[in-house]
């Protein structure tokens, strides 16, 4: 895989959860919420995520990523992780939330019946 690994991972991330969305959880056709949601926390972990490379704390094998990188030496594939990894979680939370809600109407109107 190699130069692509970390670019592959995400993009199975997304194809496993895209799904989720076509079967109700409605994240992708809320944006606002979407991006009050990710961007924030995904703020904070770029700029922590600079500073330990600025820092020497850690750093990225070039041979699992691109190469393209954004300021601070922020891999691309990093900047990805934390939007592409937050929205696939938000799609199986909100996918989890319709099942049980489905579940739980079912589950009343079936006592209604007794």
């Amino acid at each position: 895989m190699g130069k692509a690994e970390y670019l592959i991972v995400l993009a199975a991330c997304v194809l496993v959860t895209l799904p989720l969305e076509a079967a109700g959880a409605r994240v992708y056709r809320r944006p606002k919420r979407l991006a009050r949601a990710v961007l924030p926390m995904a703020a904070v972990f770029l700029v922590w995520d600079a500073l330990a490379i600025a820092g020497g704390v850690w750093h990225y094998a070039p041979e699992f990523v691109t190469g393209i990188h954004a300021p601070f030496s922020v891999p691309l594939e990093e900047i990805l992780f934390f939007v592409v990894i937050p929205v696939c979680g938000l799609l199986t939370y909100e996918m989890v939330q319709l099942t049980l809600t489905v579940f739980q109407r079912r589950g009343d109107r079936r006592a209604a019946r007794r």
